[in-house]
């Protein structure tokens, strides 16, 4: 599939004062999902740097992944307690920083932010629930202000969850950057049945692959993309029989050499899913 080609990209991070494209050009990529954690680079300066180094490049920046201040510990433990929107503790500053990420991707031209919004209470009634809702309502309808959209990652949250959420939101501007290797290494859901429940919310995909938990306290581990419990062959074929039409990123956590490595394959191997789904229509 010809098109998929160009809707392939990877996570680059917001460096060098906004000029940071060469990672993707050095993969013969054109898309990339910007990010930051540091809220300090959320200026007009370095905007106006990165959009022109983006044009100069000839790279479209997908979304921006809008990472937010405190501290995130990604396990089971201390997670519910330190991530994203969900713990009262840092909620207000990080409403402030997802905002001033928003003001940041409209000036870059980017469509939409992204982030984990937390381990999003599971009972509805819970006390815990309808602030947190209330949160992601104030950030969503401050993006749809600003033209933009605001995409929940998949992580710390069920399908149906998610879906609840997104529907007590109520702004028409929330979206999924649709992680399935996190439903697994969560121990969440299976990410091709949970198309079923929030596909028509997904509008960008993480290229990520997982096992499941094997502890209580932590997640399961990350691997290359079709290696893992993903079955992304067929992860693909569903997304694209749907009609999904966004951006395929590469995400692969670790560093170096092998990351290098495990990037280019997953390039190819997403045109071989893709052309695969070609031979059998």
């Amino acid at each position: 599939m010809k098109e998929l080609e160009t809707k392939i990209g990877i996570i680059n991070p917001l460096e060098n004062g906004g000029d940071c494209f060469e990672p993707v050009l050095r993969y013969g990529l054109k898309v990339c999902q910007l990010v930051s954690w540091d809220v300090s680079q959320a200026t007009d300066v370095i905007a106006d740097t990165v959009a022109a180094a983006a044009a100069k490049a000839g790279v479209r920046i997908a979304a921006f992944w809008a990472g937010v201040p405190g501290p995130q510990v990604w396990n089971f433990v201390e997670g519910p307690l330190t991530l994203g929107i969900v713990p009262e503790v840092f909620r207000a500053e990080r409403v402030a920083a997802l905002k001033r990420w928003a003001d940041f991707a409209a000036r870059i031209g980017t469509p939409a932010i992204i982030t984990h919004c937390g381990f999003i209470p599971e009972n509805m009634t819970d006390p815990e629930y309808a602030p947190v809702v209330d949160a992601i309502r104030e950030v969503a309808q401050y993006c749809a202000d600003r033209g933009l959209e605001f995409w929940l990652e998949t992580g710390q949250e069920t399908p149906v969850v998610l879906l609840r959420t997104i529907e007590r939101v109520g702004t028409g501007n929330i979206g999924l950057n649709f992680d399935p290797a996190n439903l697994i290494m969560y121990g969440k859901g299976n990410p091709i049945d949970a198309l079923d429940t929030v596909g028509d919310y997904v509008r960008n995909i993480h290229v990520k692959d997982g096992m499941y938990p094997i502890s209580g306290d932590s997640l399961g581990e990350e691997v290359r993309p079709g290696i893992g419990k993903v079955k992304f062959p067929e992860l693909v074929r569903k997304l694209l029989d749907r009609g999904f039409t966004g951006d395929w990123i590469i995400e692969r956590e670790i560093h170096g050499e092998q990351q290098e490595k495990d990037i280019r394959q997953t390039i190819a191997d997403l045109n071989r899913w893709a052309a695969a789904e070609d031979s059998e229509q």
